[in-house]
Protein backbone atom coordinates (compact mmCIF):
# COMPACT_ATOMS: atom_id res chain seq x y z
CA UNK A 1 0.00 0.00 0.00
CA UNK A 2 3.10 2.51 -0.09
CA UNK A 3 2.13 3.50 -3.52
CA UNK A 4 -1.61 4.45 -3.23
CA UNK A 5 -3.14 7.72 -3.38
CA UNK A 6 -6.61 8.72 -2.02
CA UNK A 7 -7.04 11.90 -2.81
CA UNK A 8 -10.69 13.42 -4.14
CA UNK A 9 -10.70 16.75 -6.04
CA UNK A 10 -14.16 18.52 -6.73
CA UNK A 11 -15.78 22.19 -7.24
CA UNK A 12 -19.46 22.13 -7.30
CA UNK A 13 -22.06 24.32 -5.13
CA UNK A 14 -23.95 23.39 -1.51
CA UNK A 15 -27.31 21.69 -1.88
CA UNK A 16 -28.24 22.98 1.91
CA UNK A 17 -26.61 24.63 4.86
CA UNK A 18 -24.03 22.36 6.33
CA UNK A 19 -24.86 20.69 9.57
CA UNK A 20 -22.17 21.34 12.35
CA UNK A 21 -22.59 19.65 15.47
CA UNK A 22 -20.27 18.84 18.01
CA UNK A 23 -18.23 16.07 19.97
CA UNK A 24 -17.69 15.54 23.80
CA UNK A 25 -14.32 16.81 23.12
CA UNK A 26 -15.57 20.14 21.75
CA UNK A 27 -14.56 19.73 18.26
CA UNK A 28 -16.75 20.79 15.12
CA UNK A 29 -17.91 17.88 12.92
CA UNK A 30 -19.70 19.81 9.86
CA UNK A 31 -21.72 17.24 7.19
CA UNK A 32 -23.08 18.85 4.04
CA UNK A 33 -23.68 18.10 0.54
CA UNK A 34 -22.14 19.33 -2.60
CA UNK A 35 -23.58 19.03 -6.34
CA UNK A 36 -20.96 18.50 -9.13
CA UNK A 37 -22.14 18.59 -12.90
CA UNK A 38 -20.86 17.27 -15.52
CA UNK A 39 -21.38 17.62 -19.59
CA UNK A 40 -20.91 16.16 -22.56
CA UNK A 41 -22.21 15.17 -25.88
CA UNK A 42 -24.15 11.45 -26.80
CA UNK A 43 -23.05 9.75 -30.07
CA UNK A 44 -26.09 11.68 -32.17
CA UNK A 45 -24.37 14.84 -30.98
CA UNK A 46 -26.80 15.85 -28.19
CA UNK A 47 -25.43 17.57 -24.85
CA UNK A 48 -26.50 15.49 -21.75
CA UNK A 49 -25.89 16.91 -18.79
CA UNK A 50 -25.46 15.10 -15.01
CA UNK A 51 -25.40 15.81 -11.46
CA UNK A 52 -23.66 14.04 -9.20
CA UNK A 53 -24.37 14.61 -5.23
CA UNK A 54 -21.10 14.19 -3.16
CA UNK A 55 -21.19 13.86 0.80
CA UNK A 56 -18.52 16.28 2.27
CA UNK A 57 -17.59 16.03 6.29
CA UNK A 58 -14.94 18.28 7.80
CA UNK A 59 -13.73 18.16 11.42
CA UNK A 60 -11.95 20.85 13.80
CA UNK A 61 -11.62 24.52 12.84
CA UNK A 62 -12.24 23.53 9.36
CA UNK A 63 -15.60 22.22 10.16
CA UNK A 64 -16.26 25.33 11.77
CA UNK A 65 -15.34 27.85 9.33
CA UNK A 66 -17.91 25.58 6.52
CA UNK A 67 -20.70 25.27 9.50
CA UNK A 68 -19.87 29.62 9.81
CA UNK A 69 -19.84 30.88 6.20
CA UNK A 70 -21.12 27.91 3.58
CA UNK A 71 -24.44 28.51 2.46
CA UNK A 72 -26.68 26.76 0.55
CA UNK A 73 -25.94 27.88 -3.29
CA UNK A 74 -22.43 28.70 -2.26
CA UNK A 75 -19.70 27.24 -4.88
CA UNK A 76 -16.88 25.88 -3.04
CA UNK A 77 -13.43 23.36 -4.20
CA UNK A 78 -13.33 20.48 -1.82
CA UNK A 79 -9.82 18.33 -1.29
CA UNK A 80 -9.75 15.26 0.99
CA UNK A 81 -10.31 11.56 0.85
CA UNK A 82 -12.44 9.15 0.69
CA UNK A 83 -14.13 6.76 2.87
CA UNK A 84 -16.49 4.09 2.79
CA UNK A 85 -19.19 3.40 6.53
CA UNK A 86 -20.24 0.00 6.56
CA UNK A 87 -23.49 -0.55 8.05
CA UNK A 88 -27.15 -2.55 8.63
CA UNK A 89 -30.31 -1.52 7.61
CA UNK A 90 -33.81 -3.52 7.46
CA UNK A 91 -31.05 -6.52 7.48
CA UNK A 92 -29.18 -5.65 4.27
CA UNK A 93 -25.60 -4.56 4.69
CA UNK A 94 -25.35 -1.10 3.09
CA UNK A 95 -22.11 1.33 2.30
CA UNK A 96 -22.27 5.18 2.17
CA UNK A 97 -19.09 7.36 0.85
CA UNK A 98 -17.96 9.88 1.50
CA UNK A 99 -15.02 12.88 1.12
CA UNK A 100 -13.33 13.51 5.05
CA UNK A 101 -12.22 17.18 3.62
CA UNK A 102 -8.82 18.58 4.18
CA UNK A 103 -8.92 21.89 2.19
CA UNK A 104 -12.23 23.93 1.83
CA UNK A 105 -11.91 27.74 -1.05
CA UNK A 106 -15.02 29.04 -1.38
CA UNK A 107 -15.43 30.35 -4.91
CA UNK A 108 -17.58 32.85 -7.21
CA UNK A 109 -16.37 36.18 -5.87
CA UNK A 110 -19.05 38.29 -3.48
CA UNK A 111 -22.30 37.17 -1.74
CA UNK A 112 -25.41 39.23 -1.61
CA UNK A 113 -24.04 41.35 1.19
CA UNK A 114 -21.25 42.63 -0.70
CA UNK A 115 -18.71 41.08 1.18
CA UNK A 116 -15.58 38.94 0.03
CA UNK A 117 -16.53 35.09 0.44
CA UNK A 118 -13.63 33.43 2.74
CA UNK A 119 -10.35 32.46 1.25
CA UNK A 120 -8.99 29.17 1.19
CA UNK A 121 -8.88 27.40 4.07
CA UNK A 122 -6.86 24.44 5.20
CA UNK A 123 -7.17 22.14 8.30
CA UNK A 124 -3.97 22.70 11.01
CA UNK A 125 -3.53 22.05 14.27
CA UNK A 126 -5.44 24.06 16.82
CA UNK A 127 -3.80 26.66 18.44
CA UNK A 128 -4.63 26.97 22.07
CA UNK A 129 -5.10 30.28 24.58
CA UNK A 130 -4.94 29.56 27.91
CA UNK A 131 -8.29 27.73 28.54
CA UNK A 132 -10.51 29.23 25.65
CA UNK A 133 -11.70 26.88 23.64
CA UNK A 134 -14.00 26.68 20.53
CA UNK A 135 -16.92 24.77 21.10
CA UNK A 136 -20.87 25.39 20.87
CA UNK A 137 -21.01 28.68 22.91
CA UNK A 138 -17.60 29.69 22.35
CA UNK A 139 -16.52 31.37 18.97
CA UNK A 140 -13.26 29.72 17.49
CA UNK A 141 -9.93 31.23 18.22
CA UNK A 142 -8.06 32.93 15.36
CA UNK A 143 -4.14 33.87 16.59
CA UNK A 144 -3.11 36.07 13.91
CA UNK A 145 -4.68 37.46 10.56
CA UNK A 146 -3.99 34.48 8.52
CA UNK A 147 -6.50 32.32 10.92
CA UNK A 148 -9.40 35.21 9.55
CA UNK A 149 -11.38 33.08 7.36
CA UNK A 150 -12.27 36.39 5.53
Amino acid sequence: MANDLNQYQCIGRLGKEPEVRYMASGKAVASFSVAVGSSWKDASGEKREETEWVNVTAFDKLGEICGEYLKKGSQVYISGRLKTDKYEKDGQTRYSTKVIADRMQMLGGKTEGGQDEAPQRQERPAKTHGDRKGGPNNRPDFDDESDIPF
